[in-house]
């Protein structure tokens, strides 16, 4: 198990502050912390879409993201409406 520190914008969006090694697809459980102004980095939109074009750019990430949210898509398909 591990802990990690990361911060959710009002869309959802995860931004992970350090790197996340796993070997495979792995479940998570969020805990969503009362917010702390001075907790939070500010980061302009251009830093956040740097971050995220870098994250794009390691293929095995992006394989096991895929990975996941394939897996999370067919979960919620076999629930009953």
């Amino acid at each position: 198990m591990q802990t990690i520190e990361a911060i959710i914008d009002p869309n959802g969006n995860i931004r992970p502050l350090e790197p996340i090694n796993i070997a495979e697809t792995r479940r998570a459980i969020i805990t969503i912390l009362d917010a702390e102004e001075s907790a939070v980095t500010k980061i302009s939109d251009e830093e956040l879409e740097a971050a995220y074009i870098q994250m794009a750019q390691d293929e095995e990430r992006e394989r096991e993201a895929h990975e996941w949210a394939e897996a999370t898509i067919g979960d919620v398909s076999d629930e009953t409406r």
